[in-house]
């Protein structure tokens, strides 16, 4: 099914783009959620027709982008934990937690934006990458500590 990306959509493709995707995606996926709308004959007159402006919006948000990984590359978050026997964490730290800690330091960043190998299961300085557009990230370095008690 050819269908035309309202949305960036991560491995399909950005906004105004017309991609070839499977029934079944198109359908229970991409549609419902308004990701998406078909590539019939007058959407696809419309998108030529707006295809400057959205080349405007995506340059628009690239560059907040940038400025945003700019800033977000200079802060660092840190985040308390409780410890047990040989400095081991009870848990982990998680992408909802880094969320969070970076929520109380002014940014707004979604948990799905945050990229790591595996969670967090050590105190000390760890670096992870914030996404923020296909091709603009960020480094932030997290710091986990011990929680005073």
């Amino acid at each position: 099914m050819l269908v035309i990306l309202r949305e960036n959509v991560e491995n399909l493709g950005r906004i105004g783009e017309v991609v070839k995707v499977s029934n079944g995606y198109a359908r229970n996926f991409l549609l419902p959620k308004k990701l998406v709308v078909a590539a019939d004959e007058n959407n696809v007159a419309i998108i030529e027709h707006h295809k400057k402006a959205l080349d405007k919006k995506r340059l628009a948000a690239k560059s907040i982008a940038q400025e945003t990984a700019k800033k977000l590359s200079e802060v660092s978050c840190t985040i308390s934990r409780k410890v047990g026997e040989h400095d081991k964490l009870f848990g982990s730290v998680s992408t909802a937690d880094i969320a969070e800690a970076l929520k109380k330091a002014g940014y707004t960043v979604e948990k799905r934006s945050i990229e790591m190998a595996t969670p967090i299961k050590a105190l000390g300085v760890h670096t992870v990458t914030v996404k923020l557009e296909p091709e603009v990230s960020a480094d932030i370095k997290v710091w986990v500590v011990k929680e005073e008690e």
